[in-house]
């Protein structure tokens, strides 16, 4: 059974002959601390990820299923961009929209 004294950054053992001390520095302390964190924040989001997954592929689109062709809103117009340019892109736009 090891006992941990955060005081002074020991930890005690007890061995058959006497006890084992065993110490470190503020600055390796630090290091172990973040590598711990690091390590339980990657569980965390492996799991969350798991589950995640799990939602996503429930909700999933069939990619199979046939979509229909996107049908234009009531109320709209085609306008061009740029009148003078020879490529002709056009731009929907509502002709319903209030004045605010």
């Amino acid at each position: 059974m090891a006992v941990p004294n955060y005081t002074y950054l020991k930890l005690k053992m007890p061995s058959p002959g006497r006890v084992i001390i065993v110490g470190t520095s503020f600055q390796h302390t630090y290091e172990c601390e973040v590598k711990c964190y690091d390590h339980a924040v990657a569980i965390i989001v492996s799991g969350e990820l798991v589950a995640i997954r799990k939602e996503v592929t429930e909700e999933a689109p069939d990619p199979k299923r046939l979509t229909g062709s996107f049908e234009p809103a009531e109320g709209s117009k085609e306008v061009l961009i740029d009148p003078n340019s020879p490529e002709g892109k056009v731009v929907r736009i509502g002709t319903t929209l209030s004045s605010k």
